[in-house]
């Protein structure tokens, strides 16, 4: 099975990334962790990203705030699906990061999940690599008739206490 290239352009970051990672290892995806910033360590993150299918990576997660140039930066020097993750942060909540990562010009493209939606950016990583992988297609499924499940049940609840 392909793996899932996870960059971070700080450890401020690791709150979100934590989880898409504990998504991951639900549903048994292998992944790698990094922390590389678009600006001040671009040579590795260009590093990273130009060797990613070389090693082994389906995708790639790159999680930034602010600015937010790391999952464009990582696109740049891929092939790869690339999802970006804007994370939020204290200046404009978030909104900063988004328009950044999601207004990629024509030719790099960057998936983008919402504002520190790590969940989201693994499940988006892990079925991008299930089209090639039956096994992870079928844990998908499952995963998305347990969430079904747990609402329905959530429903039943609800509607015993008010409906009456």
């Amino acid at each position: 099975m392909k793996k899932i290239g996870i960059v971070m352009g700080s450890d401020s970051d690791l709150p979100v990334i934590e989880k898409a990672t504990a998504t991951l290892d639900a549903l048994g995806v292998p992944y790698e962790v990094h922390v590389y910033s678009a600006h001040r360590t671009p040579e590795q993150a260009r590093d990273f990203a130009l060797g990613a299918r070389a090693n082994g990576f389906g995708a790639i997660i790159a999680a930034a705030g602010m600015a937010a140039h790391l999952a464009g930066a990582i696109a740049a020097n891929t092939t790869l699906p690339v999802v970006g993750i804007p994370c939020k942060s204290k200046v404009m909540d978030g909104v900063d990061a988004l328009l950044s990562t999601v207004m990629m010009p024509p030719g790099i493209p960057v998936a983008t999940v919402g504002v520190d939606a790590g969940v989201n950016a693994a499940l988006l990583c892990a079925e991008i690599i299930a089209v090639s992988d039956s096994e992870l297609a079928e844990r998908l499924d499952a995963k998305r008739k347990a969430d079904a499940q747990a609402v329905l049940a959530k429903d039943a609840k609800i509607s015993e206490q008010f409906n009456k």
